[in-house]
């Protein structure tokens, strides 16, 4: 048993990743490199290539991270060359692997086979291996992977077990784990044979094995797992069956029910076990009775002295004998009467719930194969952190995403672990979270999420999480996988509740701050028809709250500079919707700044700017003009979509009312109505549309109003704007306005105004980060 303080080894997370590791990833992720599809669509390893069971091994164990071994048997056709590929150590977990790709590795002469929860398999696969089995060592099928038929004896049977006398023929076999075994306990004898060099077995979660005298076919046991296997019949047998294994050095017979593990006289049981295996070193009982009262009891007639005087320095009856000989390890988790807690346990190592290093060490034990025992464990661990008394940080991380990643399908495991997930992010500090690790914890929690996307508990323990996190910039390597899994929570969870609330605003923190490629992703994913749907239900629900504030500017963002999820707004009737929401909230400023943001993104698309040109809309633009609210963002809003639309020159400006003269006059009006050294709650990444409008000399209001904007921004905020309007060209447009005689003077007395900003800030200073994006809304994750 290993010692907690190796359980966890923060090097492998330390640096940059390996090499090796990226290659296998890249391969992975695009089989073309290595493979080319053959005509039956099965994959064929390219001519010339030749790998170790080194590199074939990694292959595979990579691959399943990735959409590689989605068409399993064409996966693990690369493998059919012999000759140019070999594999020796496999494993293989949630997986829908077929009897024909087991015959694939099978013929590789495997070292070791470990398939987890790969439910199609039959028992042909087991001749497939019995036919390939001269290397074998190790052999397990965990999980849902249940090969053996309810009966080995019948005539239903497709292999006549009994008639050839074994079920499998692997003579040099020293593990075997096989899960959920139904069979009467006559034919262990048929299971067991042809199996003499056996050394580990288990058989967890299996029945009718307690009178089975194991010695008799498997002498050589030095590690036998009974994990959840019920004693129904006398204890005495099944003591004395075990103890003729005088080799044995680990014995588990926990139960993850409680009552499955009661036994009469259990100190009597568990000293007879313990004195009768003189090797014993590691013993695993949690979930039974077997540790007594933990109360001195009066010795028998029979009892001497000696063991009398023992049992009085040991808290577990059962053990006196080991007070001079501690076991290395005793599972003690789920005992009755609280076993783990008591003083004086003879062993070195012990599982329970008494402490935070019993749990991590419960943990590490249940993490394989006893989901049901590691479920509890998970639950005990949160509660460790949940108020804040874990000092072993590195260790519970690490445990937490083992579990996660090991059992992805198990609710109850997903839900724990992103609960306390939450907790170890909110408590540790992020600079201490090296970029490997940050992505290793993401992938984990998006993986419970997709596998798990309509439990709602689930759900939000894993937005909570992802919330402890820089959004988007700790996100982007998973960038697709949280669009899509936020998208179906946005959509299917409860109207209005806190999971749809925190989805949609990780969804617009997704939309903000990056780039046209990420932008594009979320329109080709549904993220604007999505936002709609959201909208439109509030509106005929008559319900406003932040989730319709936050749906309109998460389509602003995603709307900057990307005219395709313009076109898409206007497809999916956004502007009837805009129309309600105005008519209904005429007074919600926050709510009309991020629709008008939004419209002036389209506004700026050329070849859409035809939808915007309708009476009912640009009468909304004139009176938003006018607006009484606090704050000169909805009117600014307004006039900027004015001013892309008369850009496009009188002959455009296709409707009777208003006029476009009547239309220009208001922007004038409102333009110098607004006080220059006014903040704002926006932020441009370029300046490219304004600088356009620097250029529609036929019309002089659209230049005034990008003039007064270049000249509010960058004496407000010149750190951030003024080497902008430097690097992108500005400072040459402006001269040029100056020196044309088609602008009047107000304009001429802005672009001044913007120049002398601008020369006076220094424009090589280290703070200047600007990027090549047009405008976005700024929304706080705490809204």
């Amino acid at each position: 048993m290993a010692e907690l303080d190796d359980l966890f080894h923060k090097d492998q997370y330390v640096g940059p990743e390996r090499l090796t590791d990226l290659c296998f990833r890249l391969i992975c992720e695009n089989l073309d490199i290595i493979s080319v599809k053959g005509k039956r669509g099965h994959r064929i390893l390219r001519k010339g290539l030749t790998f170790p069971s080194e590199i074939c091994d990694k292959i595979i164990e990579y691959a399943q991270h990735s959409e590689a071994t989605e068409d399993v048997d064409c996966f693990f056709s690369i493998f059919k060359n012999l000759t140019a590929t070999r594999l020796k150590h496999v494993k293989i977990a949630n997986c829908s692997l077929t009897n024909n790709s087991v015959h694939t590795l099978a013929s590789h002469k495997l070292y070791e086979l470990e398939l987890t929860d790969c439910s199609n398999l039959t028992e042909l696969c087991i001749e497939h291996i019995n036919a390939n089995s001269e290397n074998l060592h190790s052999l397990a099928f965990h999980g849902t992977s249940m090969v053996i038929p309810p009966h080995l004896i019948t005539n239903d049977s497709t292999y006549d077990y009994y008639r050839r006398g074994y079920v499998f023929k692997t003579r040099n076999l020293k593990r075997l784990a096989l899960g959920y075994v139904g069979i009467p306990t006559s034919e262990y004898v048929l299971l067991l044979a042809k199996l003499p060099n056996l050394t580990h077995l288990d058989l967890s979660n299996s029945s009718n094995v307690d009178t089975f005298r194991f010695f008799h076919l498997v002498p050589k046991l030095v590690s036998l797992t009974l994990y959840n296997v019920k004693v129904n019949s006398s204890s005495k047998a099944f003591v004395k069956n075990i103890c003729e294994l005088k080799s044995l050095r680990h014995l588990d017979i926990s139960q993850s029910i409680p009552k499955h593990g009661q036994f009469e006289n259990p100190n009597k049981v568990l000293a007879d076990l313990v004195n009768g295996l003189p090797q014993l070193v590691s013993l695993d009982i949690g979930g039974t009775n077997l540790a007594g009262r933990g109360v001195a009891e009066r010795p028998s007639s029979d009892t001497n002295v000696e063991d009398a005087n023992l049992s009085q320095l040991s808290d577990i009856p059962g053990l006196a004998s080991r007070i001079h000989k501690p076991l290395q390890f005793l599972g003690l988790y789920g005992t009755a009467h609280g076993a783990c807690r008591r003083h004086d346990i003879p062993a070195k190592v012990v599982a329970g719930d008494a402490n935070e290093d019993q749990i991590l060490i419960a943990a590490h034990v249940c993490m394989d194969n006893k989901q049901e025992m590691l479920q509890k464990v998970l639950s005990d661990l949160y509660h460790v952190f949940r108020y804040e008394n874990c000092r072993r940080m590195d260790q519970a991380l690490s445990t937490v995403l083992e579990a996660m990643e090991k059992h992805p399908a198990q609710k109850h495991i997903q839900i724990s672990g992103s609960a306390t997930l939450f907790y170890i992010m909110k408590m540790k500090e992020r600079v201490e979270l090296v970029a490997r690790m940050k992505r290793r914890i993401i992938s984990t929690l998006l993986a419970g999420m997709s596998a798990h996307r309509d439990e709602e508990t689930m759900m939000r323990n894993g937005c909570l999480a992802l919330c402890q996190f820089r959004i988007p910039q700790d996100v982007m390597s998973n960038y697709e996988a949280l669009v899509k899994v936020l998208l179906h929570s946005a959509k299917h969870s409860e109207p209005e509740s806190f999971v749809q609330r925190i989805g949609i605003y990780l969804l617009n923190s997704l939309a903000c701050q990056v780039e046209g490629r990420e932008k594009r992703l979320l329109g080709k994913l549904g993220c604007v028809k999505t936002m709609l749907e959201l909208v439109e239900y509030r509106v005929q629900a008559d319900i406003f709250d932040d989730v319709l504030e936050v749906a309109w500017s998460t389509m602003w963002n995603m709307t900057d500079e990307t005219s395709v999820n313009c076109q898409r707004f206007l497809d999916e009737k956004g502007m009837a919707l805009f129309l309600k929401c105005v008519e209904k909230y005429p007074h919600k400023e926050e709510l009309l700044r991020n629709m008008m943001g939004l419209l002036g993104n389209v506004a700026e698309v050329e070849y859409l700017r035809i939808h915007l040109m309708q009476e009912q809309y640009v009468t909304v633009f004139a009176n938003l003009l006018r607006s009484n609210n606090d704050g000169i963002e909805v009117p600014y809003n307004a006039a900027g979509i004015l001013a892309h639309m008369a850009s496009d020159g009188a002959d455009a400006w296709t409707i009777v009312k208003p006029t476009l003269n009547e239309v220009l006059k208001y922007m004038v009006q409102a333009i110098e109505s607004w006080d220059l050294s006014a903040e704002r709650n926006i932020n441009y990444r370029s300046f490219l549309p304004l600088l356009r409008l620097l250029d529609v000399y036929h019309t002089p209001p659209c230049q005034h109003w990008a003039a007064w904007a270049l000249a509010n921004l960058t004496n407000v905020y010149p750190n951030k704007y003024c080497a902008l309007v430097v690097k992108e060209g500005g400072m040459e447009k402006l001269h040029t306005v100056i020196l044309d005689p088609r602008p009047y003077e107000r304009i001429k007395e802005l672009a001044n105004y913007v120049i002398e900003n601008c020369c006076h800030y220094d424009c090589h200073s280290d703070d200047v980060n600007v990027s090549h994006s047009s405008l976005d809304a700024e929304y706080s994750l705490d809204g």
